[in-house]
Parts: structure tokens; sequence; C-alpha cells
């Protein structure tokens, strides 16, 4: 089949003014929530965008760890990402839930957050994860895999016996910050339903967008 001949029609759900909250985190939240009970593989996968200092965008794939004013997640702070974030500190999300027919775009700016938070949150990590934060410098060039390997197996040696692995500085966490919210919800021949929440100030207004 031609790729142009796939097509869905979505009608799962529908977001009408009546279902909205104040606060875009919120309802954000009850999303999450939604997504988390329909059993959706890593509801919490979300695409971050990028753009480095010569203007060029790039986006990955990274997990929502935590919320509070904005969405956290963490990385090494050496990456690529880290780095076009210290550079231009507006970032976009976008979180897709396929099963559930629904979107979530976020623009905001970014933030590290405290290092008392990030390493409290390193330590909450399998223990394989925290070893892994140490083997890669995120984004170097590597010959090839083995270089890999061989580095993990010298730090599994050096923290083999330790019950408390120490936290890599070079690692963390950053929050986004929004002030755009767009939740989009499939609707019935490509005539999706489109809120966005956008902050002025410090309230939240609302609009339906055409979609």
């Amino acid at each position: 089949m031609n790729v142009k001949d796939l097509r869905e029609n979505y009608s799962k759900g529908k977001l009408t003014e009546d279902q909205l909250v104040a606060d875009p985190l919120d309802f954000f939240s009850t999303w999450m929530s939604d997504a988390i009970k329909a059993e959706i593989p890593e509801p919490n996968a979300m695409v971050l965008s990028t753009v480095n200092s010569d203007g060029q965008p790039s986006n990955r794939v990274v997990l929502l760890k935590g919320m509070d004013t904005g969405f956290i997640f963490y990385t090494n702070y050496t990456s690529a990402k880290a780095q076009d974030m210290e550079v231009n500190p507006q970032v976009s999300l976008c979180i897709l839930w396929k099963e559930i027919e629904r979107q979530v775009r976020i623009e905001g700016r970014v933030e590290k957050i405290s290092k008392e938070a990030s390493e409290t949150y390193f330590h909450s990590r399998p223990r394989g994860s925290q070893i892994g934060a140490w083997t890669s410098f995120q984004s170097e060039v590597i010959d090839n895999r083995k270089i890999l390997e061989n580095r993990l197996e010298k730090l599994e040696n050096r923290f083999e016996g330790m019950d408390h692995i120490p936290y890599p500085e070079f690692w963390g966490g950053y929050r986004i910050i929004p002030s755009r919210i767009e939740f989009w919800q499939g609707r019935i021949s490509r005539l999706h339903d489109r809120i966005l929440y956008s902050k002025e100030g410090s309230k939240w207004f609302t609009l339906r967008l055409s979609p």
C-alpha cells in the first residue's frame, strides 16, 4: 500500500470548553492519567525540539519524569540538546497518545532544576541506569560499541560493592516552564478539536483553533 492511502478516521472522543479547567497543567495531569489507564506504552514519552546557535532545529524523544510548575526531564549536561538549550532556552514538546487519539503540544522556556532534586532522582533510578549515566558521554562520537562496553565494564568494577553510586555532576534535570499548551483531540473527517492555553502575565487564557 502506498503511504498516501494510509488513513484513519478518529472517533474516540471530543474536547469541549466545558471540560476545561483554569490551569492547563491540571488538565494535562488528567489526560496523562487517561493515557496511563489506557495502558499506552511509555505514555510519558515526548518529543523535545531545540534550536542550536546556527538556527538549526532538532528533536528527539525524552521521558517526562515529573511535573510542578513545568515539565521535568533528565539528561547529560554535555549532550547536544543541552548545548542547544544553553544558547537558546526556548523549546517545545509534543506528546502523542495515538491509542486515545490525543496530542499535546507545549512551548516554553527551559531551566535547570536544583542539584539536590537531580541527585534525589538519580538515586531513585535502577542501579544499571545510574551506572549508564556515568558510562555515556552523550552525543560524543565513538568508533564502535566496544568502546562503550569497555567503559561500562570498568565502571561496574569501580562501583562493585558500593551501595551508593556517586552522583555525576554532568547529569541532571531540566524544567520546561510553559507559555503555550495546546490540547488536540482527533475527530471525524479531520475536523479535530484544538484548544490552546496561552499565558499572559500570570493568567492563562483559552482559544479554540481551527483544525
